[in-house]
């Protein structure tokens, strides 16, 4: 698949705007029990966040369905099985494995915003936040999730 160069730079925007609210507090929780109790994939999630915050733009349905990252959740699955052996070599291939997935990640996320539909223009960027995460997430953003969106469109 061939990518612009404008849609390579959003790409890149939405990977650094998901590092930042995933960092917020309890996020990274809320979004990791929510996509472990549902199935539903933190990519989405966040792809609904960035859309809004940053682009003022409401989810499409097909991007909300987006499923998770075979590969990611496959490295997540033997990430958290080697979690248990205390062998520090090990723990060392955990880590290795963590910044694969994490890579796999990135590789769904540029995936995600490359096919996910044209979104259109929201009134309100929080009150958009909100319904494209209950879109991706098939439930209202959790308490930490709230904050955070509430901190992010109080910038702009």
């Amino acid at each position: 698949m061939h990518h612009s160069m404008k849609s390579a730079g959003e790409g890149e925007a939405f990977w650094r705007f998901s590092l930042a609210f995933y960092a917020q507090p309890g996020v990274a929780a809320a979004l990791i029990e929510l996509q472990d109790r549902s199935g539903r994939d933190v990519n989405a999630m966040l792809y609904g966040l960035w859309l809004a915050v940053v682009r003022g733009e409401t989810m499409t349905a097909a991007a909300a369905a987006a499923p998770p990252a075979d590969a990611a959740v496959e490295l997540r699955a033997l990430r958290r099985r080697l979690r248990a052996d205390p062998e520090p070599d090990i723990q060392a291939l955990r880590r290795r494995v963590q910044a694969v997935e994490i890579a796999a990640e990135r590789v769904a996320q540029a995936r995600l915003a490359a096919s996910a539909g044209q979104p259109s223009k929201a009134a309100d960027r929080a009150e958009a936040a909100a319904a494209n995460f209950a879109l991706a997430a098939g439930e209202p953003p959790p308490q930490a999730v709230a904050r955070a969106i509430w901190r992010f469109t109080r910038r702009a």
